[in-house]
């Protein structure tokens, strides 16, 4: 007999940030884990986040509908974390934020899956107009609830986390710049752990909260990007004045890199982005849509930021906090 759960768990994009932590709180669940990926030959380390062959990647191009349907094949719950975040060749947001989407969905429904979870952005319906991503994340929803009324759609806020993409990103640049270039430095963000967002994943999957619903998920405090900046500065021991850019001059430096055949520092897009507020709704708090519904009390950034930020630190591990300083016991 299986020694764990009957139930599988097919997970879209289980291979990053947010797939990682995601396979481990489903591991430790007892799930049966179907890592769907286009290379799954690059996801061999995705298996050791659970016991022998807990956790299986598998491959899946979500702009091929019949390997999406293979993915699914079998599966109880079907997870879709895939998000593109700038294009490049085929890879377009209407191909995967929009179109893959709605393959996943429409495979997810054929097969009779039990629940669908799919992974969206917040604000992606406040900033619609003036970010293409975020037009194709809100249409991406649409088009999940269309084949899948039943859906849980989930909006998380700037995600931070061990190998996030935004605090080590900056910690990077705090380390290598002589300043730090603020870009809409009065915009506002809330963000939310990962953990919180993995955690919330599986309860929505186990139907602990309203189908067919938007939820908009963020951390315990509402900080300005340039706050943010102030924070990684804080937290790596670095003295950098912080320079205001226009967006306009931060487009022009980031032009150079869409020809370049490597991944954007940053793109016109989510220069862009980076002007529209980012915050839980004065709607889904009423509305009573956010991580409160799952019972879930967001970890705040003071907790999890010291564990990692101090590689970009003068020293590096020599100026990392001792054990005392930091509660391990709240990282999830």
């Amino acid at each position: 007999m299986d020694r764990f759960s009957p139930k599988l768990v097919t997970v879209f994009g289980g291979s990053g940030f947010v797939g990682t932590h995601l396979a481990q709180v489903l591991a430790r669940a007892g799930y049966r884990v179907r890592i769907a990926v286009r290379r799954p030959d690059l996801a061999g380390d995705a298996k050791m986040l659970g016991g022998v062959g807990q956790i299986v990647p598998v491959q899946a191009n979500i702009r091929n509908e019949a390997s999406v349907q293979r993915a699914v094949a079998g599966a109880d719950v079907v997870i879709n974390l895939v998000g593109l975040g700038y294009e490049g060749g085929k890879q377009t947001f209407a191909a995967v934020n929009v179109d893959g989407a709605a393959a996943i969905a429409r495979a997810a429904k054929a097969a009779g899956v039990a629940a669908l979870v799919h992974l969206s952005a917040l604000g992606a319906d406040v900033a619609a107009e003036v970010s293409e991503y975020a037009a194709s994340k809100l249409a991406g929803e649409q088009a999940v609830l269309e084949a899948y009324p039943q859906a849980v759609i989930l909006r998380p806020s700037l995600m931070f986390g061990h190998g996030d993409g935004f605090f080590n990103k900056m910690g990077f640049l705090a380390r290598m710049l002589p300043v730090m270039p603020v870009i809409s430095g009065a915009s506002r963000f809330q963000p939310v752990h990962v953990g919180d967002v993995a955690e919330a994943i599986v309860a929505a999957a186990e139907g602990k909260v309203k189908t067919g619903r938007v939820y908009e998920l963020g951390g315990p405090t509402v900080e300005t990007h340039k706050d943010l900046l102030a924070r990684v500065l804080r937290e790596t021991g670095r003295k950098r004045p912080l320079v205001a850019l226009p967006s306009g001059i931060a487009k022009l430096f980031a032009l150079p890199f869409t020809i370049l055949p490597v991944a954007p520092l940053v793109t016109a897009d989510q220069i862009e982005l980076l002007g529209v507020d980012n915050v839980v709704s004065d709607a889904a708090i009423k509305d009573k849509r956010t991580l409160a519904a799952f019972g879930i009390v967001p970890t705040s950034m003071d907790t999890i930021l010291p564990q990692y930020l101090w590689r970009f630190s003068k020293h590096g591990q020599f100026d990392r906090p001792k054990t005392g300083d930091v509660s391990l016991a709240n990282s999830r």
